[in-house]
């Protein structure tokens, strides 16, 4: 079992920045795909980014892309998503996840909210 732990969600106006951070406990994530998804109200949650176990190989979604840094510290048992230039589309609820095998786990959410 490996336990998710976001933080660092918040209120940010736009064009700001926000680092979250997602902990795992109970096990290594160095075997895990990890990937951080958002939920947005009245919407489906969608795939943000994910990172690959070793960290060599990271996807974003387009609305994203050149905005914000999917990082991962295997050491640490760590996740980080540093978002930069955040806009009022980006506000939702962010949620860390990590998959291996047939193993699928996720964290309790954190909230950003870009609004001036």
């Amino acid at each position: 079992q490996v336990q998710l732990v976001e933080s660092g969600g918040g209120l940010v106006q736009p064009g700001g920045s926000l680092r979250l951070s997602c902990a795992a406990s109970g096990s290594r994530i160095n075997i895990y795909t990890m990937g951080w998804y958002r939920q947005a109200p009245g919407k489906q949650r969608e795939l943000v980014a994910s990172i690959t176990p070793g960290g060599f190989t990271t996807n974003y979604a387009e609305s994203v892309k050149g905005r914000f840094t999917l990082s991962r510290d295997n050491a640490k048992n760590t996740v980080y998503l540093q978002m930069n230039s955040l806009k009022a589309e980006d506000t939702a609820v962010y949620y860390c996840n990590g998959r291996a095998y047939s193993a699928v786990y996720w964290g309790q959410g954190t909230q950003v909210t870009v609004s001036s």
